[in-house]
């Protein structure tokens, strides 16, 4: 979460945790300390959610790098090898198989790994003739399903991370302005009262991470006298 939207959050927690220990009979205040527990309550929701997302955005992504190793270093080579030997009888079959660059975007990736696929189902008994095993085709086509199902996996999980990101946002402007309204109110409540508004201020207060302090400067040595000359 971003920290200014956390902080803000959290400051909403803390007056809403003051306004409920020094409550108002008026409906207006009720009003604006019932929506400020809605607020909080929506934070703490979108807070999960955008977590949850940025979770299985991670686990997505290595799945997606986990498989497309495999492939890269396994099935695609047996085929590229099984592709160049029949290519002595069929010299345009060796073309079809060729393996993508190892910095090829996914998406490249994921065509070749299909194209290969889908040539090496159509020609399988030439190629079977030549060595291919059809365990390897089979486990790459299921190679394939893992890795599409990761990316709709990482897919899913942005959307929900940067949906639940705009709406902290909103939210958090509007925490900010409903303390802001409590503000002036408990000011006018607590003006006799030096000690719970101390309280309140703190409360309602957005803490930031103090500023270093720079370290006091070190007075210079009295510089010495020299020796008069003789």
């Amino acid at each position: 979460m971003n920290k200014r939207i956390r902080r803000i959050l959290e400051m909403g927690s803390r007056a809403l945790g003051f306004t409920r220990a020094n409550p108002d009979e008026s409906a207006g205040y009720a009003a604006m300390l019932s929506r400020l527990e809605e607020c909080i309550a929506e934070g703490d929701a979108l807070s999960d959610q955008q977590l949850t997302g940025t979770r299985a955005v991670r686990q997505a992504s290595a799945r997606k790098r986990e498989v497309r190793r495999l492939v890269e270093k396994a099935h695609m080579p047996h085929l590229v090898s099984i592709a160049r030997i029949a290519g002595r009888e069929l010299p345009d079959l060796a073309p079809k198989f060729v393996l993508p660059g190892s910095k090829a975007a996914n998406f490249a990736f994921r065509t070749a790994a299909r194209t290969m696929v889908a040539e090496a189902r159509s020609r399988k008994e030439q190629l079977v003739g030549h060595g291919l095993v059809e365990t390897v085709l089979d486990d790459l086509e299921q190679a394939i399903a893992r890795f599409d199902a990761a990316s709709a996996q990482l897919i899913e999980g942005r959307r929900a991370h940067v949906g639940a990101s705009a709406e902290l946002k909103q939210l958090a402007n509007e925490v900010a302005e409903l303390v802001k309204s409590l503000d002036g109110v408990n000011r006018l409540r607590f003006a006799g009262d030096a000690e719970r508004l101390a309280a309140w201020e703190s409360a309602s207060t957005v803490v930031t991470t103090s500023r270093a302090v720079a370290p006091p400067e070190v007075p210079a040595a009295p510089a010495i006298p020299e020796a008069p000359a003789a």
